[in-house]
């Protein structure tokens, strides 16, 4: 089993973990576990509390537990919401990201890593100039899950991530053909 520090890893290409993890801890009285660490990245990640426990092989029960006895709790102190109820685990990351936690970037700003999911493959086949047009061939290949609920939510994620690709990829072709 992978460490707890290579676990949702791909939280820090969308959030300053490091300025959350002072904050959290602060908002603690002392450092974050890495338990907690863990479990704050996979919720950043846009995992439910269950998908999280399912992918470290956890009791759901004892996850969505932990959360509540510890990351919720500081959250709410690090944002001044201590006396509203959390009516959903995205709260959480709806209050870091109006405190401004999450790190803003230009689609131009973004690898094809960073709009893939973990343990995507892209391969390029084949670059070529075609009628003043740069083609790319390459093979995505995009892991799913078994749930068909969490299928759903990764192909809606994973054809955002599509379009904001082809925007980016679009832009700096525009940029460079500019310039």
């Amino acid at each position: 089993m992978a460490s707890t520090d290579e676990q949702f890893t791909q939280a820090s290409n969308h959030w300053d973990l490091e300025t959350l993890y002072i904050d959290l801890a602060s908002a603690k009285g002392k450092r974050l576990t890495p338990v907690e660490k863990l479990h704050l990245r996979g919720l950043l990640c846009g995992y439910s509390p269950a998908e999280i426990a399912e992918k470290l092989g956890k009791n759901v029960k004892g996850v969505e537990t932990d959360l509540c006895a510890t990351l919720y709790r500081y959250v709410k102190s690090l944002v001044n919401k201590c006396n509203e109820k959390i009516e959903n685990w995205r709260n959480i990351t709806e209050w870091l990201e109006e405190a401004g936690y999450n790190k803003v970037q230009s689609p131009a700003d973004l690898a094809v890593s960073d709009l893939l999911p973990e343990k995507s493959v892209v391969n390029i086949s084949n670059i070529s100039i075609e009628n003043n047009q740069i083609v790319i061939a390459f093979n995505l290949r995009i892991p799913t899950t078994s749930s068909s609920e969490s299928l759903k939510h990764d192909s809606l994620t994973n054809m955002e991530q599509a379009l904001d690709l082809k925007n980016a990829f679009n832009e700096n072709i525009s940029k460079n053909s500019n310039g």
